[in-house]
């Protein structure tokens, strides 16, 4: 089995450009904004219970 310092020594480390985007607020909020979009897309299309009439 292998060590965890060995594997966390080999991961690769972010580029300046992914840490400056991860700092940014702006960017923060945007990502913040598409990911709560997504969800209620999500919620949306699994929550229509009046709309799925069973037809006799």
């Amino acid at each position: 089995m292998e060590y965890p310092d060995e594997s966390i020594a080999r991961a690769p480390l972010p580029t300046d450009k992914t840490l400056r985007l991860r700092k940014n607020l702006a960017m923060q909020f945007v990502r913040f904004c598409v990911i709560n979009l997504k969800m209620i897309k999500m919620i949306r299309k699994g929550h229509h219970p009046m709309e799925r009439k069973v037809k006799p």
